[in-house]
């Protein structure tokens, strides 16, 4: 009688992968060579007022699939926007070997993922990161950073100021946190003094335009764009874009899903030819920029989902 699969659930998770640990599995992967650009395209199928997902990788040891679905109406009805399960198989016989929890999974691997960018496209020495956004991505983010640097303040803007304080709330209570701050990004003022000081900028929101004012990231820094994986949306314009080192996860996924990049090479501001990947970046190819700002956009990709979570089920 076939055994069935072991459900691990977002606890098991994070007791099995730690967010540093996730980032150095991630860089590992592809210092050790995976190839991203090997990867199946992400499927996406319109279903109820959102998208379904499906997302395949297979390596020599396992295979593993995420179906997600985006929801946009959830949060208002008290659910999550993006949820989701993962199925991991034996590589040898294909058998259903672990059922994990998909949206904890995701709230992992793309924080573990914007850290391996981070680590290379940020300074050493960190004072002032930005956050914007309010949801788990956003404190994800904060605990991935707080396992590579040690800034002295971290100020959290979302949209609506009530759920960045409950953000704010959380990043105070993760291992080092330092000073947390909250602020509504309609105060423009607050936010562009913040921007304007910030050595790491992220932008995990579901915005369909930019977010903020590319003037005011100034050269050297580090900014991470993780909110969309459509190419008609973006949370950065053209202009930082133009005049910014970009780093995309693959050069064909970015393409197709990396909004941010689309556009801004639709507008004239950038060239595919100047776009390099996180494989060039850990791989030493090219290294941080110091005579202007320094952009990762991240949509998200199978293969980051299965290294985490066979990592996760070995344990």
């Amino acid at each position: 009688m076939t055994e069935q699969p072991r459900w691990v659930d977002a606890t098991a998770l994070r007791r099995a992968v730690s967010a540093d640990r996730a980032r150095r599995l991630i860089r590992q992967a592809l210092v050790d060579g995976l190839d991203p650009a090997a990867e199946p395209a992400r499927t996406s199928l319109s279903a109820g007022d959102g998208q379904l997902l499906v997302m395949p990788s297979a390596s020599r040891r396992a295979a593993g699939v995420k179906v997600a679905t985006v929801a946009p109406g959830n949060p208002s009805k008290g659910l999550e926007r993006i949820q989701a399960v993962y199925v991991l198989f034996d590589a040898a016989t294909l058998t259903p070997s672990a059922l994990l929890d998909g949206a904890a999974l995701t709230t992992l691997r793309t924080p573990a993922v914007s850290a391996v960018a981070i680590d290379c496209l940020a300074p050493q020495e960190v004072s002032r990161v930005v956050i914007m956004g309010s949801g788990p991505q956003a404190v994800g983010h904060a605990e991935a950073i707080l396992a590579i640097r040690s800034p002295t303040s971290i100020t959290v803007a979302g949209r609506a100021l009530d759920r960045a304080r409950s953000a704010a709330n959380r990043v105070r209570g993760l291992d080092g946190a330092p000073r947390v701050e909250a602020l509504a990004v309609t105060d423009r003022q607050a936010l562009e003094e913040a921007v304007r000081s910030a050595d790491v900028i992220v932008t995990a929101t579901t915005a369909e335009a930019p977010v903020l004012d590319g003037s005011w990231v100034r050269d050297g820094a580090c900014v991470i764009a993780i909110g969309s994986h459509e190419p008609d949306r973006r949370e950065l314009g053209s202009d930082l874009l133009g005049r910014s080192l970009v780093v995309v996860e693959d050069l064909a996924t970015a393409r197709r899903e990396a909004g941010d990049v689309v556009l801004a090479v639709a507008d004239g501001a950038l060239e595919w030819g100047g776009v390099s990947t996180l494989t060039d970046l850990v791989c030493g190819r090219i290294t941080r920029a110091t005579d202007r700002s320094n952009v990762f956009k991240g949509v998200g990709m199978a293969w980051q989902d299965l290294v985490v979570a066979e990592h996760a089920t070995r344990l």
